[in-house]
């Protein structure tokens, strides 16, 4: 989640059958893309409350609101005394203790705290020594989640530990945004937060978008662009927020909880999938899973391209859809 800001209103445009809402949420440019016959009213009042929805999401949960979710839970470590949470929450905690065990411990979302350690604006690595205090502090199975509803708590069990929902946040605000969208009528469209992406529909006589997958090296190029009537698409990079050492290394933002250290077996992974939060989980599991990220992608029920560090381009046996 971004830091906190006061947002700028969105900006409105139309393409053909298209209205076109661009606003800036969770560090990240986005866009709302409403197609079809439907009025600027209608269009308008069914974005904004999609557009508030990403922001309510990133305020409640941002690390860096002091009035946040997060914030309250990671105040609390280690002092003995649960926190309580709202059924959402509840739901979000108990998604990220499904992907703790799904990705053997890989996928962590205590692993935030590793971030202290590691300053990719100053580009300055880290000593071991930092690295391996702040691990004693990761750890999922250090958490308690009781649920009931209406009633539900969480505890981080240890002191200086904290969570942070980042890794599933941007793509759970599409997915609801997305649904915003739908239960006003619109069929047609697609919400974009940063390459994170879910479909409302295809487009209004029925073809497929064309969606275009960043290139992880050059910018200036898309790495492939698929045809997408429904679903989600997500990708996550090396890229994204990076720095290259005196070493000449690319340290990327994208933490193995096991060694504090950055991901360095892939380039980029984008996913598709019926969810832009199952696309974005499977993506950022992939990533951590280094040499073993083909095996775990082929069993997984998706289309994916992920490019390696040596820059080359796998697809599913056979190829589908990327």
């Amino acid at each position: 989640m971004s830091e906190h800001s006061t947002p700028a209103a969105p900006t409105i445009s139309r393409h053909g059958d298209a209205w076109l809402f661009q606003f800036g949420a969770m560090g990240s440019d986005c866009e709302v893309h409403v197609a079809g016959t439907v009025s600027e009213d209608h269009a308008r009042n069914a974005a904004q409350a999609a557009i508030l929805e990403v922001r309510r999401i990133e305020a409640k949960y941002s690390r860096y609101r002091a009035d946040s979710v997060v914030s309250r839970i990671n105040a609390a470590a280690g002092q003995g005394t649960p926190v309580p949470v709202d059924d959402e929450t509840a739901d979000l905690l108990a998604y990220a203790d499904q992907m703790y065990w799904a990705s053997d411990g890989l996928f962590d979302v205590t692993s935030g705290v590793l971030s202290r350690a590691w300053d990719f604006r100053a580009g300055r690595v880290p000593t071991r020594e930092a690295l391996h205090s702040l691990r004693q502090c990761v750890g999922w199975t250090l958490t308690l989640l009781e649920r009931a509803p209406g009633a539900s708590t969480f505890a981080l069990l240890r002191r200086g530990m904290e969570i942070d929902l980042g890794g599933f946040g941007k793509e759970y605000a599409a997915d609801r945004a997305a649904v915003l969208l739908q239960e006003r009528s619109l069929r047609h469209g697609f919400v974009n937060l940063g390459g994170d992406i879910r479909l409302l529909g295809p487009r209004p006589d029925g073809a497929p978008w064309q969606m275009a997958i960043r290139h992880p090296r050059e910018e200036d190029r898309p790495l492939a662009v698929i045809a997408l009537a429904e679903g989600a698409l997500a990708t996550s990079g090396d890229y994204e927020r990076y720095f290259i050492g005196a070493n000449g290394e690319r340290y990327c933002h994208v933490l193995n909880p096991r060694t504090g250290w950055p991901v360095r077996a892939w380039r980029s992974i984008s996913v598709v999938a019926p969810l832009c939060l199952a696309a974005g989980s499977i993506c950022t599991i992939a990533m951590l899973k280094g040499a073993d990220a083909l095996p775990f992608l082929r069993r997984q029920a998706s289309d994916f391209l992920a490019v390696d560090a040596l820059g080359e381009v796998h697809r599913p046996d056979p190829v589908s859809v990327l």
